[in-house]
């Protein structure tokens, strides 16, 4: 695989310069990408180093803690469009993204790749990112498509489908993209690394299923508990 260095991603920097001089003229904001852009590389770089360790040392509850923080950002972050913010909220914004993407990733991991070592944190820290970060920004848009449907005073039923629908909408679009407009981000990486394109494609199969899987479950499961948590 092409080896990159620290300055050579410096190049990528020139046409978010474009990006950040645009957002901010528009939206008077001068601090959000900077920020967004800082967090990112930190945060890589330090999963850099933790995956080096969890990969090598397998320990089973060390695993498990990085999948529960991984789950509780996710529920903090999916909520962050919307203004109604409180425990209960987070609490179901969390248990939606937890179910949907545990019960997905069991599939996975135990069915799909039947791994003789299901644990395997190569595969399981990985996958789980995936699946949890897509059901975070499907809730995420639904959550804020939801409350935007309620306060133009639509009743439930109504709200809830329009809020389904638009939370699925890009997903839904990359299953009719992928192969004729883009070559997903995983089979890409796979490719570059020299795998067979062939083989990356039953991989990719299984991410994109997994993906619209996890995002639609967790969604139902979040719009169902905001019916039943209507003072929420």
């Amino acid at each position: 695989m092409q080896q990159i260095s620290f300055l050579d991603l410096f190049w990528i920097l020139i046409p978010i310069i474009f990006v950040y001089f645009i957002y901010k003229k528009w939206n008077d904001d001068s601090k959000t990408i900077p920020y967004a852009l800082s967090r990112m590389f930190l945060q890589l770089i330090l999963l850099g180093y933790i995956l080096t360790y969890i990969f090598t040392s397998k320990n089973f509850f060390l695993i498990i803690f990085v999948l529960t923080i991984m789950l509780i950002v996710a529920g903090v972050i999916a909520l962050r469009p919307v203004s109604n913010k409180n425990p209960k909220h987070y609490l179901i914004s969390f248990s939606s993204i937890a179910i949907g993407g545990i019960i997905t990733l069991a599939f996975v991991i135990i069915g799909v790749l039947n791994l003789e070592l299901w644990y395997e944190p190569r595969f399981l820290i990985p996958l789980a990112g995936m699946i949890f970060s897509n059901s975070m920004n499907s809730v995420s848009i639904a959550a804020e498509r939801f409350e935007v449907e309620m306060q133009r005073e639509k009743i439930y039923e109504k709200a809830r489908n329009i809020a389904y629908k638009a939370s699925l909408i890009k997903d839904i679009n990359s299953l009719f993209a992928v192969g004729l407009v883009s070559i997903p981000g995983m089979m890409t990486g796979q490719i570059l690394s020299g795998v067979e394109p062939i083989d990356t494609v039953k991989y990719q199969i299984m991410v994109m299923c997994m993906i619209i899987a996890s995002s639609g479950i967790s969604t139902a499961i979040y719009l169902k508990w905001l019916e039943k948590n209507k003072n929420v």
